[in-house]
């Protein structure tokens, strides 16, 4: 059984892959996790912890059927006659990009200790919370600064040049892999702009540059503004109490469920990125044996 098309193009298209029914079941199972990552984004009219999740369990599903394919006899030939190729370097620098976004976006969701800090504070002593609510506003706005990076250097480093090679094996592994790592893109993309999304509107700048910078992504297909984040949400709650000077009655009660609910959404977050933090990992070092055989 074949296992890459014996006609692939060598131009590569960052949003289509085009197997045939005769290609290897894991190319196709490859394709078919790509296929419904790209339909959830396209179908998904906003970011959602939930639907980020899920995402992240189908990217982890996605990473383990492209380890099935690197430890395939034909794909290792192909990679390791090709060992010295700028295509398979960069795709190996661009796991290593990948991990190291993961990494980062774990880090930033430690802010969980300060959601923490607040629930605890509105339980104990209401006095502490403007201090604790100050300090959640100092690391909200760190956070927003490092995914403005981030983000950054994500568009930067997107691999969009042709693969000019005449061994149409390589040359299908390559887009193979090139798409994997765009839509991984695409995904921590659509979560960065979930951790960093504000609404509140300063009277003095307006939306911040993080926000204006994934503006797009909060906008439903039908012109409308999507659903509130459940960090949104708390930053509206504290905003509230803030405005207001006080620190009882349903003000608190709601800042209090909002919290509740964030810290469930980042303790989700955590698990799918630790999963697929596995599965990436365990892809790097598969290519990785490959190239130093």
């Amino acid at each position: 059984m074949a296992l890459f098309p014996s006609k692939t193009k060598t131009s590569y298209h960052a949003r289509s892959i085009s197997l045939p029914a005769q290609s290897h079941p894991l190319t196709l199972r490859v394709e078919e996790q790509i296929w419904r990552l790209r339909s959830s984004e396209a179908a998904s009219t906003s970011s959602s912890s939930s639907s980020i999740s899920q995402n992240l369990s189908s990217l982890k599903d996605l990473y383990d059927c492209v380890d099935d394919l690197l430890r395939l006899p034909l794909t290792q030939q192909a990679i390791a006659h090709k060992s010295s190729n700028k295509c398979v370097n960069d795709v190996l620098e661009g796991s290593l990009r990948l991990l190291y976004v993961c990494g980062t976006t774990r880090d930033l969701l430690s802010q969980k200790e300060c959601v923490l800090d607040l629930q605890f504070s509105f339980r104990r002593n209401k006095s502490e919370v403007s201090d604790v609510d100050n300090g959640y506003m100092i690391t909200r706005k760190k956070v927003n600064k490092v995914i403005l990076k981030c983000v950054g250097d994500m568009k930067r480093n997107k691999n969009i040049s042709s693969v000019l090679e005449k061994d149409q094996d390589l040359v299908a592994i390559i887009c193979v892999l090139r798409e994997v790592e765009d839509i991984t893109i695409s995904m921590f993309e659509s979560l960065l702009s979930l951790i960093s999304r504000p609404t509140i509107r300063s009277k003095s700048r307006g939306w911040s540059v993080v926000s204006k910078l994934m503006r797009t992504r909060q906008v439903a297909h039908n012109g409308e503004e999507a659903e509130s984040s459940e960090m949104e949400k708390v930053d509206i709650a504290l905003s509230n109490l803030t405005a207001q000077k006080s620190y009882k009655g349903n003000e608190v009660q709601d800042a209090q469920k909002q919290l509740v609910a964030l810290e469930s959404s980042i303790r989700n977050l955590e698990t799918g990125l630790d999963c697929f933090y596995r599965s990436c990992i365990k892809t790097r070092v598969s290519l990785f044996n490959i190239l130093s055989h």
